[in-house]
Parts: C-alpha cells; structure tokens; sequence
C-alpha cells in the first residue's frame, strides 16, 4: 500500500499582541519561524510543506531562505487574530489537496524531526481507530478550578504529586487530521482522537516574552542538558 500523502501547514501571523513580531524576531541567530520550517522539511515526512502567512516580511524571507515551501497568502477576512484557527485550517486546506494535514506552529522551536515523524507513525498506525491526533505533556500536579474545588486530588489526603493520577494538556504543537473530518466537525480534532505524549522541553509553547527568553536558552543547551535536537 503506497504511503499516504501529507502536508504540512504552518499558520503564521505578521503582527503579535503579547510579543510583537516574534514570529520573525530573531531566536538564537534565526527568524523563529525557521526552526519548525527546518524541523518539518528535515523530517522527510512531506509531500509538500506550506506556509499561510498574511506577513510580507515572512513571505520575502521564505522566498529567500526557503523556495521549496509553498506561501499560503492570507486572505483579508481570515487576518483578525480572534478567527478561529479552524477557520483558517478550512481556507489553506481547501488549497492543498493531501490525505491528511499535520498542522504546527512557529511558536514550538523545540520541536524536533524525530518528534514530528513518530508522530505521524503513531497516527498512521492507529488507523481506522483514531480519526486524528494531537499532541499532549503530561501533568502530575495538583489542579484546582477558579472557584476553589480540586480537579485531580482530595486536599484531605496529601499524597505526592509523583502518585497523583495523570492527566494531560494539549500543547498546541502537533495536530494531524483530514479535510474531511475538519470539515464535518469545523474542528481539527475528530471524534476518535488519539492523544500522542510529548515531553516537557520540546511542549514549549511561547506566549509570553519569558517564554520567548527560556526556550532560546534551552535551544543554545540542548546538549549540555542532554536533550535531543533530533
């Protein structure tokens, strides 16, 4: 059976609201974007990489750097940063005829080839079971909700967070799912997801400038501290 095709999507903003243009700010001596570009076209798990972007500074940089990857121009509507991500999925999905999608963000600069390809061998073993995946990091801690009622554990009973019951927090850096499930559902995730566990270092997710400064750091140390750039 041949091997299904696949495309990579990166949807990629121009302007940021918690740390202005850090999709392009530069992370350890590199636009941040390039590192997920590097990571999926190494991954040789593609058939094609695409980029949707409404930034001209990405798209002239892509052009430059990258011309194996396709730019996505954004269209107007889809630009406000309070669209749902699903609607732009629809759009760029609706340009890329693929069996499946791996979508990512340029916000996850630790996430590495390896990760990406077991991912998809994960999915792709899971079929027809699992009708999409996404990624999740483990949390073992103690969880309350705003109002003060504990989600994970009975504060009556002390036990070490290392005992506590696992329980899992989508990450945001891998989902893989088919048009046609995003287009029944108007949602990435289907109705069988299988959860695929990352670790903590390559979950890294920048939102805030700290997280933008810790995750350069790790990046520059992997090897001191003994994580794979692989």
């Amino acid at each position: 059976m041949d091997r299904p095709s696949i495309v990579a999507l990166v949807p990629m903003r121009h302007d940021s609201e918690r740390v202005p243009g850090k999709n392009y700010r530069p992370f350890a001596g590199r636009p941040l974007f390039h590192h997920i570009v590097i990571a999926l076209v190494n991954s040789n798990c593609f058939s094609k990489v695409a980029v949707d972007t409404d930034s001209p500074q990405v798209i002239a940089d892509l052009r430059e750097n990258f011309p194996e990857v396709l730019i996505l121009e954004r269209p107007i509507h889809l630009r406000d940063g309070a669209i749902p991500m699903n609607d732009v999925l629809m759009h760029s999905t609706s340009q890329l005829t693929a069996d499946y999608y791996l979508q990512t963000h340029c916000t996850n600069p630790l996430l590495t080839s390896g990760t990406i390809s077991r991912a998809i061998q994960t999915f792709l073993s899971g079929l027809p079971e699992y009708d999409s995946l996404f990624s999740v990091k483990r949390l073992q801690t103690r969880l309350w909700t705003a109002g003060g009622v504990p989600l994970n554990h009975d504060p009556d009973r002390l036990v070490r967070t290392q005992d506590l019951p696992m329980v899992y927090e989508e990450n945001s850096c891998i989902y893989i799912f088919d048009r046609q499930t995003l287009k029944k559902r108007a949602n990435r995730i289907g109705e069988r997801p299988l959860h695929f566990e990352m670790d903590l270092i390559e979950s890294w997710d920048i939102d805030e400038e700290i997280d933008f400064r810790t995750a350069e750091l790790i990046f520059l140390n992997r090897e001191q501290l003994g994580v794979s750039h692989i």
